[in-house]
């Protein structure tokens, strides 16, 4: 990408039905470190508190963001995608229409997964939502809708849970696959946090981190594949094709916290009970 493209650049560009690449009147990008950082104080705090987070990267934006964004969205896969599967929570959130496709597909894994969890595609929406930000008529919100609306197809896909530490994983999955300063501070420190609250034990926590962080840069961008295409495939093929290997150090950190007498899901109060878990998203 041509390094002198400037912000007027990609409001001047369009996909094929006229959607703009940038509205014009969506605020330009400022990066604010400090506001990230007590933002990420809150959620150790809060950590359902979503919302958070979006403001988080928000804080941090990456230099790269409207290059990748031009390439999907303005690209023929792109387009494709667009038509195929404008809005990604209407096809998530249909179990029933999920549950009809063979046993052992992504599909069944991932409402398996969502109805244990008591999650929904449109919770994680409304959690978006509660920073407030306004929404534009552009390709650029489109990418941002797609990304968010892929984030729990990350915990089925790597076997990360939504315990502290895979949560921590799929930050760094989901920076391996689209690099940004949120899921770095969020990742690392989160882990940093988890090995404070553990201390003394011998649970490979940054290795795992790391292992994840790898693994996202190894595996083809989620947000460029048909996910309606993914979802009837056998999640065994989904991941093979994807390059996502067993998450091993994830799981030997939870088979050492249980033989240390800790839950893997509650860890952090097995070693402070006063201490709230971090669990970013």
């Amino acid at each position: 990408m041509d390094m002198s493209t400037t912000r007027g650049d990609y409001t001047q560009k369009f996909a094929a039905d006229g959607t703009v690449l940038l509205h014009p009147e969506r605020p330009p990008a400022r990066y604010r470190p400090f506001r990230a950082i007590n933002n990420f104080r809150k959620l150790i705090k809060d950590k359902e508190n979503t919302a958070l987070v979006f403001k988080i990267f928000e804080s941090l934006p990456s230099r790269d963001f409207l290059p990748r964004v031009e390439r999907l969205a303005l690209s023929e896969k792109g387009e494709e995608l667009r038509a195929k599967e404008p809005f990604l929570p209407e096809i998530l959130d249909d179990h029933a229409a999920l549950r009809r496709t063979p046993k052992g597909s992504l599909a069944h894994a991932y409402c398996d997964f969502m109805e244990a969890e008591g999650l929904s595609a449109a919770g994680l929406v409304a959690e978006y939502e509660r920073a407030g930000r306004p929404r534009y008529p552009d390709l650029v919100e489109w990418f941002i809708n797609r990304s968010r609306d892929t984030h729990d197809l990350f915990h089925v896909l790597t076997g990360y849970g939504r315990d502290a530490l895979g949560e921590q994983c799929v930050l760094l999955f989901t920076h391996g696959q689209a690099p940004s300063q949120g899921h770095l501070l969020i990742g690392y420190a989160g882990a940093a946090n988890i090995r404070k609250k553990v201390q003394g034990s011998k649970a490979p926590v940054f290795g795992a981190v790391r292992e994840a962080h790898r693994t996202g840069k190894g595996a083809p961008p989620l947000i460029e594949q048909s996910i309606r295409d993914l979802l009837p495939r056998p999640i065994e093929e989904v991941r093979a094709a994807l390059r996502i290997p067993e998450p091993r150090l994830y799981r030997e950190c939870h088979r050492i916290w249980r033989a240390e007498g800790i839950d893997p899901y509650d860890l952090l109060a097995a070693r402070q009970p006063a201490a709230p878990e971090l669990l970013a998203v």
